[in-house]
């Protein structure tokens, strides 16, 4: 019975460290500040499946001239994927069409993209999105920016 008791502690005080981990961790990303929810699809097909696959739940964080992509459930301290402004072309958007809609936040718009030759999309809300078309249009002089 002890030895029960012990490993339901034990369980339970793993769960609460791990939870704590995973808000310590969003904090620490939020600290710098320009970050907002973004679900992301990378090495989308020419005609992408409507199905909901292969969507990521994540933050995304404005650092400089980059964004700086990051899962929200995983302990890792490094992006995912790091999108650099110079290399971001926007293709289009829609709205999130099917199974999508289960899949992605409730407001989100889906921006399809190509990032050094590789088709993505990002899925944001109507906020982030008009943050990300700004903040892309804002690149210094020179920077060929591709905005559709």
């Amino acid at each position: 019975m002890v030895l029960a008791l012990t490993v339901c502690g034990i369980v339970v005080a793993l769960v609460v460290a791990g939870l704590f981990l995973f808000g310590l961790r969003r904090r620490l990303i939020q600290r710098s500040g320009g970050t907002f929810d973004c679900s992301l699809r990378w090495g989308v097909a020419e005609k992408p499946d409507a199905g909901g696959k292969g969507w990521s739940y994540g933050v995304a964080r404005y650092n400089g001239d980059r964004i700086e992509w990051y899962r929200v459930f995983s302990y890792a301290v490094r992006p995912r994927r790091v999108l650099e402004r110079a290399q971001i072309e926007v293709a289009g958007r829609r709205l999130p069409e099917g199974e999508e809609e289960l899949a992605l936040l409730s407001d989100a718009v889906v921006l399809a993209c190509v990032h050094r030759g590789t088709r993505l999309e990002l899925a944001m809300s109507e906020d982030a999105l008009t943050g990300f078309l700004a903040w892309l249009e804002a690149a210094p002089p020179g920077q060929r920016v591709n905005v559709a």
